[in-house]
């Protein structure tokens, strides 16, 4: 496989190849950013008197994770946005594409960890543990193969 068919040309210099890379990879990252809700709305089905459900153990432990999860995975996914914030035009693209790229990658996981721990949550609310089990590991197993097993492929080919 060429240069030109990774996405260059065959006479890009180094330079110009990290440069290439960091942009396509913030370009990936700008999918995976998410809007926040209105805090000010509440659902039409809820009026501000009804209580929230209540959790049992494990389903509280499973919110507080998922909700810590959720904040380390935006972290680590905004985290390159931030080193090239702080290294712009400092000579240090090598390590800023090297480490933005674990930290992207760090970041998806637990972007599929925690979107699938919420599938788990709400089925588990809503229906039963054992569906819960069911659908967060289907969703576990959708990002595996999408995210992880489909490259994989495509690298052997």
């Amino acid at each position: 496989m060429t240069a030109h068919d990774r996405g260059g040309s065959e006479k890009e210099t180094r330079e110009e190849k990290l440069t290439r890379n960091f942009g396509e990879l913030l370009q990936e990252l700008r999918v995976t950013q998410t809007g926040r809700p209105d805090p000010h709305r509440l659902p039409a089905h809820r009026s501000v008197l009804d209580p929230v459900p209540s959790l049992d153990s494990v389903q509280r432990v499973a919110y507080l994770a998922i909700l810590y999860g959720s904040v380390l995975a935006t972290g680590l996914i905004v985290t390159p946005v931030a080193f090239h914030r702080v290294l712009f035009r400092q000579g240090e693209r090598y390590w800023l594409v090297k480490a933005a790229n674990k930290s992207a990658r760090a970041g998806l996981l637990l972007l599929a960890l925690t979107t699938s721990g919420v599938v788990w949550l709400v089925f588990d609310v809503v229906t039963s543990r054992v569906l819960a089990h069911v659908f967060g590991g289907v969703a576990l197993a959708f990002f595996a193969t999408v995210w992880a097993g489909v490259p994989w492929l495509a690298r052997r080919r």
